[in-house]
């Protein structure tokens, strides 16, 4: 064979790969489990564009608010705006309080550009658990489509279901059932 065929090769046996290739420590790594899709599909098949910088970290100021809070960080996300909202009974709408909360996320996202967030969708442990990856699903992306829709770019924001797999309180009564249905903004 020539040189040329050799390239050609090599080439394709490069585009054949990428796909395989998945960055490492996305949300359903550290859970065992769980479903993603963003705005190319899967979380974390980007171009290594959209704000991430070095190390996968969210390039935020270096600066710090009152009380040792970085700017742009997941803390500054949940004590300034709040970082989740919650659901009725297998429910994805988004209530009054829920849209209040995400307005104000669109404007913190818009404030800090260069961040790239991830909705986790999480569901009580009533129902199996393909229906309830299914509820967290619609649930995250309700939230990520209410986002995009304010204003933030498509490829700043992907979004997962973890199903009943994480809970937020344990118990088998509606005070612990109402507090895990829920979405909750992540940055990475």
């Amino acid at each position: 064979m020539d040189r040329r065929t050799w390239a050609g090769l090599a080439l394709a046996a490069m585009v054949l790969a990428l796909p395989g290739c998945r960055s490492a420590g996305t949300a359903s790594d550290r859970s065992g489990g769980g479903y993603e899709e963003g705005a190319g599909g899967i979380a974390g098949s980007g171009s290594g564009q959209g704000g991430m910088g070095a190390g996968g970290m969210a390039d935020v100021s270096a600066s710090t608010l009152p009380g040792g809070v970085v700017p742009g960080s997941q803390q500054d996300l949940a004590q300034t705006v709040g970082d989740r909202i919650y659901f009725g009974t297998d429910r994805f709408d988004l209530t009054p309080e829920a849209q209040a909360i995400l307005d104000r996320q669109a404007d913190w996202l818009r404030r800090y550009p260069n961040v790239v967030v991830s909705i986790e969708g999480h569901a009580d442990e009533r129902g199996t658990r393909e229906y309830n990856l299914a509820l967290g699903d619609r649930r995250a992306l309700t939230v990520r489509n209410y986002l995009v829709a304010r204003g933030v770019a498509d490829l700043r924001v992907t979004s997962v279901s973890f199903g009943k797999e994480r809970p937020e309180a344990t118990g088998a009564d509606e005070q612990a059932w109402s507090r895990n249905r829920r979405a909750v903004t992540t940055v990475q």
